[in-house]
């Protein structure tokens, strides 16, 4: 699958005069790894597969690769970027003050996927940070995240690897559609487990923050340092404030076509017979509209332009892993009406739907 050299890759890191690049598709080989973390040192980016998404990577502590992120995704200069890390000890070269509530939460959650925030020492550029204060770090569990990680010798800084505002990719596929001329490589490790971003948790202040919900739920991180808070902007977002964390902008993972979810306004997390017959009207109105839904309901919609996010809506982590490619397969459909049921069941469901929410600019529709 390797598409080119060690030497082609190194001297392809940056747009050339025509304004792109050619982006190389490795493999998780322990040569192609090399070759990735030669690109990473060098200042250029690599896509590369995380437990949760892919990730868009460059050298952490490079104002240099942290800008080229950034204008290769289109990502607004003020939104933070996660630094990965291979090595729990490495926290303390990145953090200004490393509390014994982080040190829990990295013995119960690490490697994996949680994102930890803490004061950031001067080392770590503010370019990587979005101007704040403060340094998101996350161990990945994935194995070829930690090898690049550690054969690069680098703390990569990585988003995920979309344009910024598209659906997240779970596909080495999906990075490429969005990447392919504008980075140097992408390391293709097959479809991600989780589907969702990291949860992100906020340490800087007298009780901890959720920032961003994720696979890590609240009562999980309860368990293990006591009482943790949801950020407010989480339930009422508001654009005009600085995001103090990946995604937390108003509308964010969406896919090109008008989304719109549709719930009952007594009981939000079921599917009634109310939810079923106004997707139903609208399909009327719109016959060429798309349905986000799960085989336990499929039946009920007057379409065949179904999409399914799982067996049923107890399903809450196949939906998860599937989410971000149903909203690109909208695409590929050229759906310009989707609708989608309420996937709030359980507390991974709330993770769910705060991607879901984003995606939809916040356009629901609530039935009596």
């Amino acid at each position: 699958m390797k598409t080119t050299n060690t030497t082609d890759s190194i001297k392809n890191i940056t747009p050339g005069e025509s304004g792109s690049i050619t982006t190389s598709l490795l493999t998780q080989s322990s040569e192609d790894i090399h070759i990735a973390a030669e690109i990473l040192r060098a200042g250029g980016l690599v896509a590369f597969p995380t437990e949760t998404v892919y990730g868009l990577g460059g050298d952490a502590l490079s104002e240099t690769a942290a800008g080229r992120i950034y204008a290769a995704k289109g990502r607004p200069s003020d939104n933070p970027l996660i630094v990965h890390i291979a090595d729990t000890k490495d926290v303390e070269n990145l953090a200004a003050s490393v509390p014994d509530k982080a040190k829990a939460l990295m013995e119960a959650f690490w490697p994996g996927p949680l994102t930890i925030i803490l004061p950031k020492k001067p080392l770590v550029p503010d370019t990587t940070t979005g101007g704040l204060p403060t340094v998101a770090i996350r161990m990945p569990s994935h194995p070829a995240a930690l090898e690049l990680i550690r054969e690069s010798g680098v703390f990569i800084a990585a988003p995920s690897a979309n344009t910024s505002g598209r659906p997240s990719p779970t596909t080495a596929e999906h990075v490429m559609e969005d990447m392919n001329g504008r980075i140097a490589a992408v390391i293709d490790g097959g479809p991600v487990g989780i589907g969702i971003e990291s949860t992100i948790v906020s340490l800087t202040g007298d009780i901890p923050t959720i920032l961003r919900p994720g696979y890590v739920t609240k009562s999980m991180l309860e368990v293990i340092i006591g009482e943790v808070h949801i950020d407010p902007a989480l339930i009422k977002p508001d654009p005009n404030i600085r995001p103090q964390a990946p995604g937390m902008k108003y509308t964010h993972y969406s896919p090109k076509g008008d989304l719109i979810i549709i719930e009952d306004s007594k009981y939000p997390d079921m599917i009634t017979e109310n939810v079923i017959n106004k997707i139903n009207s609208l399909i009327k109105e719109q016959p060429d509209t798309v349905v986000l839904t799960t085989a336990e309901t499929a039946s009920r919609y007057n379409t065949d332009r179904i999409i399914l996010l799982g067996d049923d809506h107890g399903t809450s982590l196949t939906i998860a892993s599937r989410l971000y490619s149903a909203l690109r397969k909208c695409d590929d459909l050229g759906a310009a009406h989707i609708l989608s049921e309420n996937f709030s069941q359980g507390e991974l469901g709330g993770a769910i739907m705060n991607r879901l929410l984003r995606a939809a600019g916040h356009k629901v529709i609530r039935v009596d």
